[in-house]
């Protein structure tokens, strides 16, 4: 089978190259800033009453969703204790209505007993690795206000070893995992929280007072996103509408999220930088608020003087905070050569694209500082070097000291942004210039039969190969084997009353197999007959629903009315339209 297709490809590839003006290998790419898949892991153990019993922590991962970005940001949400309690898969936030799903949400969210930090940590990596997409930004914020309170029977090593796992993976995938210890008893476990962020390349946040978490979590979206929180002018409500200025620096800011903290909610108004009053909320203004914060997201604002007007309640502290979100990249331009010797000189430069095109603003660069950072990749040693940052971009050079390898990268940042180029390595080992890639003209046609002809004949090829293929893939469908396992615990719904779990080999079954057969027939689940199991591409299952039953999969519902994709480590819930019981299934390898 295998071999057939490689062939398949090949001829398809041979005709492309046969027929004119088709070329080979051609590919784009989309520029622009990448979107952020995030999940908030997030404890709601009883001692969270405590700590949080005005629920601030709710109202701060509200917030972080709001911050996000109109158009293509993802979050999901893991509630842990002792175990996994609530949990919504990641949702591409692209409208209002997407975001209010998300808070409606953590508003639901219940506490429970007993706290295993393991727990929310492993199933929020399991989430980023089933749902996030190529592209796209991951991260994970780990929010809890104690140290582990685990159950009888499971012990700290196992939750050690459960953890270790979790970041190794989440290191192995590139995935920091922030924290925010917040410690309102004095006895929280610093150690354990700082050792998960230092070991994902991430960063521990720890307060004694929830009314901090919505400034700690505004940061942490600004430091992953490499965005600066610009600190307004804060004042004291009077009852009256007092002026705050917001400065938009440059055409390419993309968003501007003023976020607003007060004891109590507040009245805003905006005037854009020619004194036109702007009518909030509208398609350029998205305006959200809570008991905890205001957050009014700008979108495409014009350059200039903007006013912000804010009336709230009077002697309230009012803390407003400003994070730019900008459609900029740096770029280094192609080194020469990436082969030199002790002692030469690297020339080096840099600008940065918005859209995908190189801008010519040149008020970008006015107060950008820029630096060269280069890692020793023998010595593992990081220095940096300054460099100049012009009207048309950044520019320098670097003298390599030593016969080593090394790896250079171009950083700038301002007062509302910072921005990194891809890394480059480079070579001092060798001594030789790197080998410059030399176009050959190709030898000039013989006399044949002509591109025409043979495109005819390949395309005959081509219909038989093809006939051939799709009878050995219809067979091969039918007698296709499954890899891995299913877990299946039932519960009853009237006493809550689950099952233990019950491994199902899947190996067993050739081409198709019924939830009903897993489930070994028994009448009571009769109606399961028709929710059917196939064996899908890179061991996968499709899972297609023809029943009454719902599936649900992280707490939304998972249409499977067509084949579905179901991927190692997802978890579904099915409930039964003629027996008050449901079904947890877990796909294992």
């Amino acid at each position: 089978m295998k071999h057939t297709i490689k062939l398949l490809f090949t001829l398809f590839m041979a005709m492309a190259l046969l027929v004119p003006g088709v070329p080979a290998g051609a590919a784009g790419t989309a520029a622009g800033s990448s979107p952020m898949d995030a999940v908030m892991a997030v404890d709601v153990s009883l001692s969270m009453n405590d700590s949080d019993g005005k629920k601030i922590s709710y109202e701060a991962v509200k917030m972080f969703v709001d911050m996000a970005s109109a158009q293509g940001d993802k979050v999901g949400v893991v509630a842990y204790t002792d175990q996994v309690m609530r949990e919504k898969a990641l949702l591409n936030l692209n409208t209002a209505a997407d975001k209010q799903d998300v808070k409606t949400f953590i508003d639901g969210l219940v506490r429970g007993p007993r706290t295993d930090i393991a727990i929310g940590v492993s199933e929020a990596v399991k989430v980023l690795q089933n749902g996030t997409e190529p592209g796209h930004i991951p991260i994970i914020v780990l929010l809890t206000d104690g140290n582990n309170d685990l159950p009888d029977g499971r012990t700290q090593a196992q939750s050690d070893q459960m953890l270790n796992n979790a970041l190794k993976q989440a290191k192995d995938k590139g995935i920091p995992v922030y924290t925010i210890g917040l410690n309102a008893d004095g006895q929280l476990n610093k150690t354990v929280l700082e050792r998960i962020a230092a070991e994902t390349n991430a960063k521990s946040f720890v307060t004694s007072s929830a009314d901090d978490l919505p400034r700690i979590l505004s940061e942490i979206y600004a430091s992953h996103l490499k965005l600066k929180v610009v600190p307004l002018q804060g004042i004291t409500a009077n009852g009256q509408y007092q002026d705050v200025a917001i400065d938009i620096p440059n055409a390419s800011v993309q968003e501007a999220n003023i976020s607003i903290m007060s004891p109590n909610p507040v009245e805003v108004k905006l005037f854009d930088p020619s004194g036109q009053p702007q009518t909030i909320p509208s398609n350029s203004l998205i305006y959200t608020s809570s008991n905890a914060y205001s957050l009014l997201k700008i979108l495409n604002p014009a350059q200039g003087s903007w006013k912000l007007q804010v009336k709230g309640v009077p002697k309230d502290k009012i803390n407003i905070n400003l994070v730019y979100n900008y459609d900029l990249k740096l770029t280094l331009e192609p080194l020469k050569s990436t082969a030199f010797k002790p002692g030469d000189e690297v020339g080096l430069k840099a600008y940065l694209e918005s859209g995908g095109q190189k801008v010519s603003d040149a008020s970008l660069y006015k107060n950008l500082k820029a630096a060269l950072v280069v890692t020793d990749l023998d010595t593992k040693q990081t220095v940096e070097q300054p460099l100049t940052a012009g009207a048309e971009g950044i520019a320098g050079s670097y003298k390599i000291p030593e016969a080593h390898d090394y790896e250079l990268k171009i950083k700038v940042e301002d007062a509302n942004l910072v921005r990194e180029t891809a890394p480059v390595k480079i070579t001092a080992k060798s001594g030789a210039p790197a080998p410059v890639q030399t176009v050959t003209e190709a030898p000039a046609e013989k006399p044949g039969l002509g591109a025409g002809v043979w495109a005819g004949i390949i395309a005959a090829v081509l219909a038989v190969i093809a006939a051939v293929l799709f009878a050995l893939v219809q067979w091969r469908k039918a007698n296709r084997g499954f890899f891995g396992q299913m877990v299946i615990e039932i519960k009853d719904e009237d006493t809550g009353e689950r099952t233990s779990p019950q491994y199902r080999k899947l190996n067993t079954f050739k081409g198709k197999v019924t939830l009903h057969q897993l489930l070994q027939l028994a009448p009571e689940f009769a109606e399961t007959g028709d929710l059917v199991l196939r064996p899908g591409p890179s061991d996968t299952l499709l899972l297609q629903n023809r029943t009454p039953a719902v599936i649900e999969k992280g707490g939304r519902v998972f249409d499977a009315a067509q084949p579905k994709e179901v991927r190692a480590g997802d978890r579904l819930r099915v409930t039964l339209s003629q027996v008050n019981k449901s079904i947890m299934l877990e796909y294992i390898k």
